[in-house]
């Protein structure tokens, strides 16, 4: 396991050793960062790749351990956009810690992205939802027992206290909910739940979580979005209802049914992710339209 990545002074550094590496490996800069979960990979295969590595040859990245994560970073474009793509993640629950499992998320930053869309394999607490629902991320709880930025603060990252009242971009998420409307996706909106894992909830944890305003829950997504956040990034969040989770009809979980119906899932949630990255239009086309706009808020 890499030392751990907390918040020092030589972070910095760090973030700059593992972005120069890259790019001597040709990978380009990107317009968007992408974090792609459980089961849902494939969505890598449509890029059209330029430069690609696994976790472990690049410096500072932890190696992924968990089966379903292929652990590969990969670079190209996707409609027309250039994007880096983590193919699988890392997680709390592998014994990282969050400055270790959202350091991808700094590098993708430092080598340019603007934009971070995350994606997720999520249990659903709304009685509304159902198996293989897209989710589009609109709030979260960070029930992790933990926070990425804790520790000292390197200004050169972000401010010590960055504003949380907007963690989901909401002209990307009008983006996403315009996109999916046209072509026929449905797609609900919901708030995000994250526990550290690796074991599941138990049926009273799951009825705290829905009465404490969670429409979903996982163990992954909310340190990136806030790693992100903190970066300057706009944050765009979509999950996949893999299962149910209502307390009083819980069912004991099969992890191999999850992966796939997140895998029957994926195209679909690639589809959408394709078309909303192919609306990327100058502010004003998309203003006249009253579609949102993907750049950056002006102060």
């Amino acid at each position: 396991m890499e030392a751990d990545l907390s918040a020092t002074p030589d972070l910095w550094q760090r973030i700059q050793e593992s972005a120069a590496a890259l790019a001597a490996r040709g990978f380009p800069r990107p317009s968007v960062g992408m974090v792609l979960g459980t089961g849902l990979g494939r969505l890598g295969e449509a890029i059209r790749l330029t430069a690609e590595a696994r976790f472990e040859e690049i410096p500072h990245f932890a190696r992924s351990t968990v089966e379903s994560h292929a652990g590969r970073l990969l670079a190209g474009e996707l409609a027309g956009v250039p994007v880096l793509a983590m193919q699988g993640r890392l997680h709390m629950y592998e014994g990282y810690s969050l400055p270790q499992v959202t350091f991808p998320v700094r590098v993708m930053r430092a080598l340019g992205a603007e934009v971070l869309i995350l994606s997720n394999a999520a249990g659903g607490l709304n009685p509304l939802f159902a198996t293989g629902d897209l989710m589009l991320v609109d709030d979260h709880l960070n029930l992790m027992g933990d926070n990425p930025l804790r520790g000292p603060n390197d200004d050169r990252l972000g401010p010590r206290f960055p504003d949380m009242s907007e963690p989901y971009d909401r002209r990307l998420l009008a983006l996403a909910e315009a996109t999916a409307l046209e072509a026929r996706l449905p797609v609900r909106r919901g708030v995000l739940a994250a526990l550290c894992g690796p074991a599941l909830e138990t049926r009273a944890e799951y009825r705290f979580l829905r009465q404490a305003g969670a429409d979903a829950v996982t163990m992954s997504s909310v340190p990136e979005a806030i790693v992100g956040v903190h970066g300057g990034m706009r944050v765009l969040g979509i999950s996949v209802i893999t299962d149910m989770c209502l307390p009083d009809a819980l069912q004991p979980l099969d992890i191999a049914k999850v992966i796939r119906v997140a895998n029957e899932a994926e195209p679909r949630l690639s589809r959408l992710v394709e078309l909303i990255l192919s609306d990327f239009e100058p502010a004003p086309a998309l203003e006249k339209r009253g579609r949102a706009s993907p750049r950056r808020r002006e102060p």
